[in-house]
């Protein structure tokens, strides 16, 4: 049963819809691993609480909306919906509100995650954010 493996994840989950950077670092472990929707890895827990910090500060209102998870063992996976709105040169406007239909991959090694991998379309997201920089 990878019940224990799922909560995890929920609790990861959990952390980074309250945008807080440090209760996500105590879920990932030292050599935890990111990889973006477009295949970039980024490595290090130090690293990437930074890098989690940094991306709340582009999208204060981040959210994961999970609609199902499933778990083989140290595999979980998460179906749902991400959203946020971009902190451009126009804020935090209707207009810079970015939502996408989302899959994240998980593994989790003692009882922390070592693995975070997001699928996302983000050709609205870039359009978004490209024509906020269009902004006088």
């Amino acid at each position: 049963m990878t019940s224990k493996e799922i909560n995890v994840v929920k609790d990861f989950v959990t952390a980074i819809n309250r945008r807080n950077p440090a209760e996500i670092s105590e879920l990932m472990t030292e050599g935890h691993t990111f990889i973006d929707s477009t295949g970039r890895i980024e490595s290090g827990r130090g690293n990437m609480t930074a890098g989690w910090a940094a991306y709340f500060r582009m999208f204060p209102d981040y959210e994961i909306h999970v609609e199902s998870i499933l778990g083989d063992q140290a595999l979980v996976a998460v179906f749902g919906s991400a959203c946020g709105t971009y902190n451009g040169k126009r804020g935090l406007v209707p207009e810079n509100r970015i939502e996408m239909p989302a899959a994240w991959k998980a593994l989790v090694a003692d009882g922390k995650i070592k693995l975070w991998q997001v699928y996302a379309d983000w050709t609205e997201g870039y359009r978004i954010i490209e024509e906020d920089k269009q902004t006088a």
